[in-house]
């Protein structure tokens, strides 16, 4: 498996939610849901986007935006409109103080407009927002939330997915028999292609390890502790495997992913079993087993050491 295909391995939508919005200024409307990642493809007009930490950014139509949860963003026509509608989880629409926004009649399927009914063209000045949501963390694995920056912008120029947002789009305002299956695959391969555009961007901030796989040493350790987790590695078999002494491995590797093998090792092997436990319904021995730990008790102290809880805790929270 290639790095990007492991990163997104297990990146399914459930449930995801889809919607339209044209939003007619002035309008500001920040997003509290604590969805783990959020998409929205710009289809009509210029909004800005104000990350909960760093500065505003503005988009353009045919730009991508992509936001890492829990942190609260915004979007609005202008970074000093107040905030006139809170996205709450559920999802759920307030005013800032807590009450029930003022709807508009007649917005179509999965559409949600403020003030006065528009054309969706634009031409009066509106935004038409296409707003795509994974709502629960089983959906979007560990190892990809932790490779992604808060604020993911993808210029139209540069993912180069129109068709496949225009298709969405239309999907979107549809109401026909599987319409929520055909929302959920189209969402996954929309994420897929504006990831694919990020991650061979010169610029992209991708993870050490990502980077990593190029490396004639690392790089097929890394390969190794993917695709055989359950393997009782150490550093001495990982070093035999490639080549080199195991004193070469430690250092190179710890230079180029930013931590020692065993740490990444167990690091991965926390993630992958993170994203078993709120996927599945295999028995904690069972997942244990399946990323390297010869019994529950071992991986169970394993996992309180790295998260800070309880597998079974970890499984039962939402």
């Amino acid at each position: 498996m290639d790095p990007l295909s492991i990163l997104l391995d297990g990146a399914r939508a459930k449930g995801a939610f889809v919607l339209r919005t044209i939003q007619n200024s002035p309008w500001s409307v920040q997003v509290r849901d604590r969805a783990p990642l959020s998409v929205v493809a710009i289809l009509r007009g210029m909004p800005w986007v104000v990350p909960s930490a760093g500065d505003a950014v503005r988009l353009d139509a045919g730009d991508i935006a992509m936001m890492r949860g829990p942190d609260a963003f915004t979007f609005a026509d202008d970074p000093r409109t107040p905030i006139q509608v809170v996205v709450q989880p559920g999802p759920r629409r307030t005013t800032p103080a807590g009450a029930e926004p003022p709807e508009v009649a007649d917005t179509g399927v999965r559409t949600w407009a403020n003030g006065v009914r528009t054309c969706d063209d634009g031409a009066d000045g509106s935004s038409v927002l296409l707003i795509g949501k994974y709502r629960r963390p089983g959906e979007i694995a560990t190892r990809l939330l932790s490779a992604l920056p808060p604020l993911l912008v993808i210029p139209r120029a540069a993912h180069g997915e129109s068709a496949l947002v225009s298709l969405l789009a239309g999907e979107t305002v549809r109401n026909e028999p599987g319409q929520d299956l055909v929302l959920e695959r189209l969402l996954d391969l929309l994420l897929v292609a504006i990831l694919r555009a990020w991650f061979i961007r010169p610029d992209a901030d991708a993870s050490p390890w990502y980077r990593a796989n190029g490396d004639p040493v690392v790089g097929p350790v890394l390969r190794l502790i993917h695709g055989h987790q359950d393997h009782p590695w150490t550093v001495t078999s990982l070093a035999g495997r490639t080549g080199v002494s195991r004193a070469t491995l430690a250092r190179r590797f710890t230079d180029l992913v930013g931590m020692p093998p065993m740490a990444y090792l167990t690091a991965w092997r926390i993630d992958l079993a993170a994203d078993l436990l709120k996927e599945s319904d295999a028995t904690i021995d069972s997942i244990a087993r399946q990323v390297g730990y010869g019994s529950a008790f071992a991986f169970s102290a394993a996992f309180k050491r790295a998260r800070g809880i309880s597998p079974q805790r970890h499984r039962n929270r939402t």
